[in-house]
């Protein structure tokens, strides 16, 4: 099985997405983690309501530090925020990092209500990279 680390700083919205995203479209071929470099220490309310939408349950799914997987094997390390890839230890054991950058939706402002296309928008946009990726190795 192949592994995949996905960094974002906070671990709470973007990183949280794409791993259970890959989870699912990787179809068992891969084992997905996420870290932060400055973990938040929560999953992000709205980021678990986007993904509910997709039948895809991070309720559980807890934040984590990067440091945590600095010395782990892992096929590929893909950072998801800008900050992530300055920020993030160097991991020596990946095969291949990439850098993939996505807005923040926790940046965004307003009601629940209001905020809640700005994490649907970032979670297809997550969505679409991995699939691509996918399809194409």
């Amino acid at each position: 099985m192949k592994r995949v680390l996905i960094l974002c700083t906070g671990n709470s919205c973007r990183s949280q997405m794409a791993e259970a995203l890959w989870a699912t479209l990787g179809e068992g071929a891969w084992e997905a983690l996420s870290a932060g470099s400055k973990p938040s220490g929560y999953v992000h309310p709205l980021a678990i309501r986007a993904m509910q939408e997709l039948d895809v349950d991070i309720a559980d799914y807890q934040s984590k530090s990067a440091s945590e997987f600095q010395q782990q094997p892992f096929d590929l390390v893909v950072t998801v925020c800008d900050n992530a890839k300055q920020d993030c230890p160097v991991y020596p054991n990946a095969k291949q990092t990439l850098h993939w950058p996505f807005d923040d939706p926790a940046d965004a402002t307003g009601t629940d209500e209001e905020k809640l296309p700005t994490f649907r928008r970032v979670r297809d946009e997550i969505k679409t990279k991995i699939a691509d990726f996918l399809g194409a190795s």
